[in-house]
């Protein structure tokens, strides 16, 4: 994308969200549009920030660890601390992602077999009726 500015139609479309979707993140101050009257526009920050915010959403993060990841951006540090912190929270996050793998694995399997075990008993029902004639 480019430096120009977009429109909230442009930003919905690019970014496959809708308008109370930009709108929300804005309320919560975590975009900032220029205003043009009614008019919102959106530039290359924005952007960046929306993309941000989906991917951070996309994984699980809150709005407020991704506002803290954001924030970071702004620190006069070549942004060694929003890196630092954002790695952080991505290893506490995969880790925690890895424990609902292993549990969602865990009911699945669970689920195969009682499932199994319950179609077992229906082949056996149906085995117990007489044949129709």
């Amino acid at each position: 994308m480019t430096d120009e500015l977009m429109t909230i139609r442009q930003m919905c479309d690019a970014f496959d969200v809708t308008a109370r979707t930009l709108r929300f993140y804005e309320s919560k101050e975590l975009i900032s549009p220029l205003r043009e009257g009614q008019r919102r526009l959106y530039g290359r920050r924005d952007r960046a920030r929306l993309k941000l915010i989906l991917r951070g959403k996309r994984f699980g993060f809150s709005l407020e660890e991704i506002r803290q990841m954001l924030d970071l951006y702004d620190l006069d540090d070549g942004q060694e601390t929003q890196f630092r912190r954002t790695c952080e929270l991505a290893r506490e996050r995969l880790a925690a992602m890895e424990r609902q793998r292993v549990e969602l694995d865990d009911a699945i399997s669970e689920l195969r077999r009682q499932l199994a075990w319950g179609e077992a008993k229906l082949e056996h029902f149906e085995k117990r009726k007489p044949a129709a004639e």
